[in-house]
């Protein structure tokens, strides 16, 4: 069952990418702290694979859903 939207699962694998990939690509104070690149890694990791399979649990605990195609949304 899918609940993310084409729109919605392609912002989430960029911003899911980008916070991977910042920490270290970017030279910047705040990836200094080892919590921070930590944080930044795992919520990027759960951005994409929300992209990549197409559903969010926390979109399915608010009833939320932002697929269009109902062929997904059983």
């Amino acid at each position: 069952m899918r609940n993310v939207g084409t729109p919605d699962r392609l912002i989430r694998l960029i911003v899911g990418a980008v916070l991977v990939l910042a920490p270290f690509l970017i030279a910047s104070p705040l990836w200094a702290e080892s919590w921070a690149v930590w944080v930044s890694v795992l919520v990027g990791i759960v951005l994409a694979g929300t992209a990549v399979f197409g559903f969010c649990p926390i979109y399915a605990a608010l009833r939320l859903n932002t697929n269009r195609n109902k062929g997904d949304a059983r």
